[in-house]
């Protein structure tokens, strides 16, 4: 389990781009499951469908990638350096189910698929409440900063 200190370690991210809330399990080389706790008072309600908010479907997916970049610098033991970081590099079969709304726990499961010199695939999958919400199969490359 990591805290949110623990994901500061190996993430850049930070307040509001930082979308993982808590990693819940960690098996380097293989999985990562954390969550999101989704608020009414997140910056992009305001403007995305703000009569009936609901999480932009491209930010589910950064969320999912930011849980492959820690489940990444798990792997092969390392955090973020000033010269290091993980960069999202490419998403297919993404598929969205249904809205994440203000009040979800969503959910963030990413299984290690393989890596090629430093680019890493993955398959992620987001729910809430036991459904998903979204998928899609991510690429990760380790890059010079």
């Amino acid at each position: 389990m990591l805290n949110i200190q623990e994901i500061f370690a190996h993430l850049p991210h930070r307040y509001p781009f930082l979308l993982i809330d808590r990693v819940t399990e960690c098996e380097p080389g293989k999985r990562l499951v954390g969550y999101k706790n989704v608020t009414y008072n997140e910056p992009y309600f305001t403007g995305h469908f703000p009569n009936q908010p609901i999480m932009p479907g491209v930010l589910i997916i950064e969320a999912l990638a930011q849980a492959t970049g820690i489940l990444a610098f798990r792997t092969v033991e390392e955090t973020p350096s000033e010269d290091t970081l993980y960069y999202l590099v490419g998403v297919d079969k993404a598929r969205f189910k249904q809205p994440v709304v203000p009040g979800d726990k969503l959910l963030l499961e990413v299984e290690f698929i393989k890596s090629l010199r430093d680019v890493w695939k993955f398959n992620g999958t987001a729910t809430v409440d036991g459904k998903t919400v979204a998928s899609a199969e991510l690429m990760c490359a380790k890059r010079a900063a």
